[in-house]
């Protein structure tokens, strides 16, 4: 089976999607299929794939604002959507993925279409009349044709079903890649890298991308909201972002007198950051959305209870593994949960366990890359 993904540009810094399709593409080469990318952007692609991994990569260039592939990309094109059983796009706003979804129906391919979110109806209310315009033009060709719309959660298609007929909707989660997970580092290479956070005070800690949207302000009144209470704690902010709003967030941890107990860390990787999830006493994210939430799986599969909100579209497979607390993201709520959390080690160890079974063999590759094959062999009739 031979399967050509499309995505604007690989570069890690674009966030969970990129990550998503390079799992994805990784896994399921890993798996046995024939597996090659088109993008216009390589910066991020892993060397494993020119050395253990066979993937072919494929540079696409084409209108930034215009669905239309160059002339000097149009036979590289032709040839590895020829040579494909099926095209797999991602991500609808993509003018390419519209001219790669009209070459593929040319050529007699059926595509599959994942949106990564960019359908929910948060994503939606963002530059609304933009992608209101563009889902009554080329966006109704482009899902309407798709052999396949695929979904990472029943609560994100239960919220884009009316883009499409219910016939094309498929569930299927992201393949998330657990190997760094399955045995643990502790919380000593934490230590090392952050020493101030470890003071015998309970360790709450954010890792995520340094956006609005990720609900940081509630985080940080919340914690203010603790402090008035006498709780003792840490709070860890973990993550890249614009420099004015990190401003910003430094700005209200000191007028809220959190100077001492609220940390904003900067960018966390390797072995420290799985250290640092290890090493939290709860997770939190009280984001406004999220199509599947890397970080909060990552964080279950380092045994830590976690809290988060709806607005992650994979919140009802949370709830019910055991392992997460899912609330509304107002200070006061998140304040009531954290509390709670932070008072009953129990109910913390309980759900830290629960989640990380959950986590390791919910979501285990090849239970997750069997889906997969399911899909794109229903769509070719195999």
């Amino acid at each position: 089976m031979k399967i050509l993904h499309y995505l604007d540009a690989i570069r890690l810094t674009d966030g969970g999607t990129v990550r998503a399709v390079i799992d994805l593409c990784t896994v399921m080469a890993q798996q046995g299929l024939d597996v090659r990318l088109l993008t216009r952007d390589d910066s991020d692609i892993p060397e494993a794939w020119s050395r253990d991994t066979p993937i072919a990569v494929h540079r696409v260039i084409g209108s930034k604002v215009w669905p239309r592939i160059a002339s000097e990309s149009i036979a590289e094109v032709d040839a590895a959507v020829r040579d494909a059983d099926l095209v797999h796009l991602h991500v609808p706003w993509d003018p390419l993925c519209v001219a790669l979804a009209r070459r593929a129906r040319s050529l007699g391919k059926p595509y599959v279409l994942t949106p990564h979110g960019m359908l929910d109806q948060w994503s939606l209310a963002q530059k609304p009349l933009k992608k209101r315009l563009f889902l009554a033009t080329f966006g109704r060709r482009l899902l309407g044709d798709a052999a396949r719309i695929h979904y990472t959660a029943r609560a994100e298609a239960e919220q884009c079903m009316h883009w499409h007929a219910p016939s094309q909707a498929v569930v299927v989660p992201l393949v998330t890649d657990l190997a760094s997970y399955r045995s643990l580092p502790g919380d000593q290479p934490a230590k090392n890298a952050w020493p101030f956070l470890f003071t015998g005070d309970p360790l709450l800690v954010f890792l995520s991308r340094l956006h609005y949207k990720k609900g940081i302000e509630t985080l940080i009144e919340a914690a203010a909201l603790l402090g008035r209470q006498g709780a003792a704690f840490r709070l860890a902010i973990a993550g890249n972002g614009d420099a004015a709003y990190v401003a910003k967030l430094k700005h209200l941890i000191k007028i809220r007198n959190l100077d001492q107990c609220v940390h904003v860390l900067g960018f966390a990787a390797g072995v420290e950051k799985i250290s640092l999830l290890q090493a939290a006493d709860v997770f939190v994210l009280p984001t406004s959305q999220e199509n599947w939430g890397y970080v909060l799986v990552e964080a279950m599969a380092s045994g830590t209870p976690v809290v988060t909100t709806k607005g992650v579209d994979i919140w009802p497979e949370l709830e019910n593994s055991g392992g997460a607390e899912i609330c509304q993201s107002v200070p006061e709520e998140l304040c009531r949960v954290i509390s709670y959390l932070l008072e009953n080690e129990q109910r913390r160890t309980s759900m830290g366990k629960r989640g990380r079974e959950w986590v390791l063999e919910a979501l285990k590759e090849p239970h997750v890359a069997a889906q997969y094959r399911r899909m794109y062999a229903d769509v070719l009739g195999e």
